[in-house]
């Protein structure tokens, strides 16, 4: 059901989707945050299909608009995609269903901005049109509510943990950083240095954290109280981030960096050998907002700090409906 504070409340919604479960975090985030009845199509192309997207058009094996196929009629009256392979679908679906469904394409794939009927990018990019919005961070689930929510409910292994908890959350090598034997090596000390200054020790790998990352971590911590997922049973994640008093995060995930900046609770970067333009920008602007700071290489006690929580998947879906109320005047 609509509402005319946000008349996109209840509507249907394609969220198209790689399968990337970073990009489905942003997806998602936002959709909740519109009250999307969210349908996720997933693609998998392959062959020239993956090798030219987002440039090149839908496979003839999805059979795109036809009976039967997943990508067939009613369409939906809003669809988002984000990714370079998710491009083509979203594209392909706008020029059908025309002005019966509004699509959104997040983060920059570097297609025309008729491609779609709005966009949205981190402020660190520097695409910018009518149709572009920005935020800060990256949109997710973690709303105000939900974290209170997960508070409401700490797990028997949290409850028994000292004062203060940190979160120490495991990036991965990209294309832009890398772990290096040197990177590592500053990683132990910054971990060891957490443990000594008396913290409990949070710790959960990411799907890109390769196996030297996992096996650092886990000697770094393993004479101090806390946790070490192995990423097997329940992701853990949620209650830490609910829960901590300080994260450690790392510059080599812009979600990883920009989802504890939500709790208003100190935020310790951690940067791995690398980085780009664009990633800097990114730090600076959060270490500006006063959300972040970098990891010292001298840690005596863990510093308090205090800011105003960024929650973007909230304030992107109001410019969403912003812009979608402007366009069906």
């Amino acid at each position: 059901m609509t509402s005319p504070v946000n008349p996109l409340k209840g509507r249907s919604c394609w969220i198209i989707s790689d399968g990337k479960a970073g990009n489905d975090v942003q997806t998602q985030g936002i959709a909740n945050a519109l009250g999307l009845a969210v349908t996720v199509k997933r693609i998998n192309p392959s062959g020239i299909h993956k090798l030219l997207s987002p440039w090149i058009g839908v496979p003839r094996s999805v059979r795109f608009g036809e009976p039967g196929s997943d990508f067939a009629p009613p369409w939906p009256d809003v669809a988002m995609s984000i990714g370079r392979l998710t491009t083509p679908y979203i594209r392909e679906l706008k020029r059908r269903a025309g002005a019966a469904t509004f699509t959104v394409i997040l983060q920059n794939p570097k297609v025309s901005l008729k491609t779609a009927d709005l966009f949205w990018v981190p402020e660190h990019d520097k695409l910018r049109g009518d149709n572009v919005i920005t935020s800060l961070t990256a949109p997710h689930g973690f709303t105000e509510e939900r974290l209170a929510k997960l508070r409401e409910t700490v797990p028997q292994f949290l409850e028994a943990l000292p004062y203060p908890r940190v979160a120490v959350m495991l990036g991965g090598s990209n294309g832009d950083y890398t772990y290096s034997p040197a990177a590592l090596d500053r990683l132990e000390r910054a971990i060891v240095a957490l443990g000594e200054a008396g913290a409990s020790l949070l710790i959960t790998p990411s799907r890109r954290s390769e196996a030297a990352v996992v096996e650092c971590a886990r000697r770094a911590s393993s004479r101090f109280p806390g946790m070490f997922w192995d990423m097997t049973g329940d992701n853990p994640y949620p209650h830490f981030l609910a829960c901590a008093d300080a994260f450690l995060a790392p510059a080599d995930s812009i979600n990883m960096t920009g989802e504890p900046c939500a709790t208003g609770k100190p935020v310790y970067v951690f940067h791995p050998d690398g980085g780009s333009a664009k990633f800097t920008r990114f730090h600076q602007a959060l270490e500006r907002h006063g959300a972040t700071r970098p990891f010292p290489e001298q840690l005596s006690n863990l510093a308090e700090w205090k800011y105003t929580p960024l929650n973007s998947g909230v304030a992107i879906a109001r410019q969403i409906v912003a812009h979608y109320k402007t366009i069906q005047k």
